[in-house]
């Protein structure tokens, strides 16, 4: 897949029943997260992260889904361990889906060929996928099963995606929420100062081109 093509849809067994992709998304963006195995080190600590982050994506109107190359009884079981280890009370707060024969593994093309399970079959990569309410595929990361994920990069990344649908303006290197932007090169002066009041200023370079030229965060609310 590429990014702008649409996600596909497909149904699965997880641990809140069996849903369809689609339907359980709604109106919501979404962020599926593979994981190579369940009992495993790096993805229990994962999973316990996003139980703290739940609020912060929920907040951005994104529903958190994970897979990994088990059944759903024993995602059932892991569960207590990545609760445990997250400190965390209460229901579990997303599914994870049941991926045991790896159909969805193969069909995202999810697959690490080089690290091997203990069945000898190739485990999934860390694969990031983010989908908008429109089931636009709008970010893939593939992390190596040995490295854990970034989630402060993920929400970032997310932050730009959601601020630069609703304006003309692109994030700079190492941008953050409520930084300043960049207006995009497609935009003139004139139509910058009307779609800009509060200004921007024009970086002087060699080049003598004002290609960049920073303004502060619109609010996006």
């Amino acid at each position: 897949m590429n990014i702008g093509d649409t996600f596909p849809n497909f149904t699965a067994n997880t641990t809140i029943g069996e849903i369809d992709f689609y339907s359980w998304l709604g109106s919501s963006w979404g962020v599926l997260f593979s994981h190579p195995a369940d009992f495993t080190p790096v993805c229990t600590t994962e999973l316990s992260r996003l139980l703290t982050l739940i609020p912060e994506f929920a907040k951005r109107n994104v529903k958190i889904i994970a897979l990994s190359c088990d059944s759903v009884s024993t995602h059932e079981k892991w569960i207590d361990d990545i609760k445990h280890f997250g400190g965390f009370s209460g229901d579990f707060p997303y599914p994870i889906i049941d991926d045991d024969r790896r159909e969805l593994a193969v069909k995202l093309n999810m697959l690490d060929k080089d690290e091997i399970g203990k069945h000898g079959l190739p485990v999934t990569c860390r694969a990031v996928f983010v989908v908008d309410a429109q089931k636009k595929l709008r970010l893939s990361i593939l992390y190596p099963a040995t490295t854990g994920r970034n989630f402060t990069e993920i929400l970032r990344v997310i932050d730009s995606m959601q601020l630069t649908d609703k304006n003309k303006v692109a994030t700079p290197a190492d941008w953050t929420q409520g930084s300043e932007c960049m207006i995009l090169p497609t935009i003139s002066d004139d139509e910058a100062q009307k779609l800009f009041p509060a200004g921007f200023s024009t970086v002087s370079l060699p080049s003598g081109k004002g290609y960049i030229r920073k303004t502060k965060c619109p609010d996006v609310d």
